[in-house]
């Protein structure tokens, strides 16, 4: 594996949707978890929203996101389960260029040491399309807290080694960088 890591760390714009049938922006735990983890890394929001578990609603929103060339991530949280209104891969792994198998595989193994063999209900899953890259994660605000700091916060990091997903996003001259 070749190194595809920077010198310089590169502020991504992230969006965040929470995928939701309940919560509103005050009760929205785990986007706020997110956003808060994000910021913290140096990263930007890009945008925030709450969707409702429908199919095309999903599809229509990360759509957007994904033809927006000011947009790198997209971090969505919610609808991973197995009840009849969990719905997030359905709607969104069809519009992947790219899936990243390793990511489900490696969200669940860290999990497990967390909540045992509970995690093999979670469908977490990530891709990208349109060089955005697309993570979706469970819903519960511990689940997104391991995805971040676990998982995302390094791969969103230029400067992490031996590779990270920077090099294959869609980066403009609008990026900050610090050296």
């Amino acid at each position: 594996m070749s190194s595809h890591a920077s010198e310089k760390f590169t502020a991504l714009n992230i969006a965040v949707l929470t995928v939701s049938d309940t919560r509103n922006e005050q009760t929205d735990t785990s986007g706020k978890a997110l956003v808060d983890r994000l910021e913290r890394a140096g990263h930007t929001l890009a945008a925030k929203t709450i969707v409702k578990d429908d199919v095309y609603q999903l599809r229509a929103a990360v759509s957007n996101w994904i033809a927006d060339d000011n947009i790198h991530v997209i971090i969505s949280t919610g609808g991973t389960g197995f009840s009849q209104r969990d719905n997030t891969p359905e709607a969104i792994s069809v519009l992947f260029d790219k899936a990243v198998e390793g990511f489900g595989e490696l969200f669940r193994y860290i999990s497990y040491k967390e909540i045992g063999t509970s995690t093999i209900q979670s469908r977490a899953f990530a891709g990208m399309a349109n060089k955005t890259v697309i993570f979706c994660v469970p819903g519960s605000t511990n689940a997104c807290k391991t995805a971040w700091d676990k998982i995302i916060a390094e791969q969103l990091d230029a400067e992490h080694k031996p590779c990270n997903f920077a090099p294959h996003l869609n980066l403009s001259d609008a990026c900050q960088t610090r050296g």
